[in-house]
């Protein structure tokens, strides 16, 4: 009789086993899954963006830059236009890139100066 238990008892040991067994087998899959995904190209590509896009520094030091190389483009074009002259693309480009450090720089400063100038200029409209 105590050897019938004793069988019992590791016949279900072994199935604790096995279940267990199974339910590890499918967590690891799961995770390798998740892994795999998280490894594609553009999973890594969406995911530094939506960190870029969540940094607050990062969003503010891009858009300087942004602004700064418009100001500079915009100026470079107002000031020399569409030119032939190979030297004046040169001095342009050194121009533009100038404008470009500067304004990217004083980002905040012109912002708030360009905040200040859209509010005066739309309360003159308003009151006409």
């Amino acid at each position: 009789m105590k050897n019938r238990n004793e069988t019992d008892a590791l016949n279900e040991l072994i199935l604790v086993q096995e279940m267990k067994y199974a339910n590890d087998l499918e967590q690891l899959k799961e995770q390798f899954h998740i892994a795999y995904e998280s490894v594609k190209p553009i999973n890594l590509v969406k995911n530094f963006f939506h960190q870029v896009t969540a940094s607050p520094e990062i969003k503010n030091g891009i858009l300087s830059n942004v602004i700064g190389f418009g100001t500079g483009f915009l100026s470079k074009k107002l000031l020399l236009g569409s030119t032939h002259n190979p030297i004046k693309k040169v001095f342009g480009t050194l121009f533009e890139f100038a404008i470009a450090n500067t304004v990217s720089k004083h980002s905040e400063g012109i912002k708030t100066i360009g905040g200040n100038l859209l509010k005066h200029f739309l309360k003159k409209t308003r009151t006409k």
